[in-house]
């Protein structure tokens, strides 16, 4: 897969978040997207998920497998997200998130469902409906979901929130054994823990003029 941003920019109203963002990334690469809270760090993912549309600029998406250029609003079929304030389906429990969920994205190596909920460490809850799950809970399933998706771009903002020192092991755990052959992009303000995998760095404060 390679990702080219070419003199990319998004704005809110008449503030711009950032611009002027010209890079070409190849896959395999690792990224940490830094900034100060409040700087675009999350708008930035969004923009290269293709959710947002860039202001100015573009970004060009070439999947090597298809050998073709995929379109901006079919980029969404390449690319696996998670974040806190991105939603799952809470009155479903994990087998009927997982049947809705692989259907859309298949999961690596045919991961099924028993484990699935083994890798996630979650086989106590499989009867309950996930609005009954604690935050770090639902974090676990978002996390498994993204990271164990079969896609060429995986998008992570601030992986470790709501998770506790145990959790983050199995994170940390599961992210280094799923970057290949993958683009990563990870948003955060705790490098250590969330971005220890990141090669490079693309400082989001850099981009405001």
């Amino acid at each position: 897969m390679k990702i080219t941003l070419e003199n990319t920019g998004k704005k809110y109203n008449r503030e711009w978040i950032f611009r002027n963002l010209s890079i070409e990334i190849k896959s395999p690469s690792t990224f940490v997207i830094t900034g100060g809270n409040g700087s675009g760090k999350s708008t930035l993912l969004k923009t290269i998920s293709g959710f947002e549309t860039p202001s100015e600029g573009k970004i060009i998406y070439q999947n090597y497998k298809v050998k073709h250029i995929v379109s901006p609003e079919h980029i969404y079929k390449q690319v696996s997200y998670a974040a806190p304030y991105i939603d799952v389906f809470e009155d479903y429990t994990i087998q009927e998130l997982f049947k809705f969920y692989s259907q859309l994205k298949p999961l690596k190596n045919g991961v099924n469902y028993k484990e699935f909920i083994s890798i996630i460490e979650l086989e106590k809850a499989k009867n309950k409906a996930i609005k009954n799950f604690s935050s770090g809970m639902k974090q676990r399933v978002k996390l498994g979901l993204a990271i164990l998706s079969e896609t060429p771009i995986l998008l992570l903002d601030e992986p470790t929130s709501n998770l506790d020192k145990k959790a983050i092991d199995w994170y940390q755990n599961l992210v280094k054994s799923n970057l290949e052959n993958r683009i990563v992009f990870v948003a955060s303000n705790n490098q250590k823990d969330e971005s220890f995998f990141c090669e490079s760095e693309i400082n989001i404060e850099n981009y405001k003029k």
